[in-house]
């Protein structure tokens, strides 16, 4: 939720009033930051400060997962009978006059999920275009190997450019109900975007919300979303992102976990 480097982290707390400045000896950013909400907690700025986290122009194309982090925000919030509230695109605080607290999903671990095997992958369960297909199994040999040479920035790229193309096949052969998803990204007028527009990060919320890929896949899934972002050594850069084998096995497991799940689970009201 907040920004993950740190000079964004500092040019977030200094735009609710601190004048800090980014260099050597900076002290962490997880201790950075609970010093700064200590600080505005209990002022007008902590209020401003949750509605820039939460600020929706910031999650265009993301907005199912932007209230899903309100709904878990809601929960800490609860016990001071508050509640932040999304009316598009404005959000507001609300008196809660009741806490009310839903069983929480269980909660499925990183080395758990790290050692799943799945014995039965098949492309052409997915029924893509057969070209697409050939493309799809030379990426995966190519992904092997680039696991056994260490080179991870190459297998978040190949995993993540191969699973959108999977989806946006997938999209392609059920535009209707792809559409009609409530977590389809809509453009400033209300629209579904086309799909050629939407990113990783779109197919994969929309893809969970009908049933095609399961919690595990959304939520180890967050390296792979913003492949694109990192082409660019200088947005790499800015954002502080560095993979390495941890990164590319995640990446990796996740690619298998999706095909999997793609290729065994149905469409929820498919009339495409």
């Amino acid at each position: 939720m907040f920004p993950t480097s740190g000079p964004k982290l500092v040019s977030f707390f200094n735009e609710l009033g601190f004048n800090d400045t980014y260099g050597q000896g900076f002290p962490s950013r997880w201790v950075y930051t609970d010093e700064r909400l200590g600080k505005i907690n209990g002022t007008p700025e902590l209020d401003k400060c949750i509605r820039k986290l939460f600020a929706p122009v910031n999650f265009i194309g993301r907005f199912s997962e932007l209230d899903n982090y309100i709904k878990n925000f809601n929960h800490f919030l609860a016990f001071d009978h508050w509640k932040v509230i999304r009316k598009d695109a404005e959000i507001t605080f609300e008196k809660a006059d009741k806490i009310i607290f839903e069983d929480a999903p269980e909660v499925v671990k990183e080395d758990v999920f790290l050692r799943k095997e799945f014995d039965e992958i098949s492309f052409d369960k997915l029924e893509l275009d057969g070209f697409v297909t050939e493309v799809l199994k030379s990426r995966f040999e190519e992904i092997k190997k680039c696991l056994t040479a260490n080179a991870p920035l190459s297998v978040l790229f190949l995993s993540g450019s191969s699973l959108e193309g999977i989806l946006l096949g997938i999209a392609i052969n059920h535009p209707k109900v792809f559409n009609q998803s409530k977590a389809a990204p809509k453009d400033s007028e209300g629209k579904v975007k086309p799909f050629q527009d939407w990113t990783l990060s779109n197919y994969i919320d929309v893809a969970y919300e009908l049933g095609l890929l399961m919690e595990d896949v959304k939520k180890f899934s967050h390296s792979l979303r913003d492949f694109r972002n990192y082409i660019h050594p200088h947005a790499q850069v800015s954002s502080g992102f560095s993979p390495d084998k941890h990164t590319a096995a995640i990446c990796w497991q996740v690619l298998k976990a999706a095909m999997y799940q793609l290729t065994h689970n149905s469409l929820k009201n498919d009339h495409s």
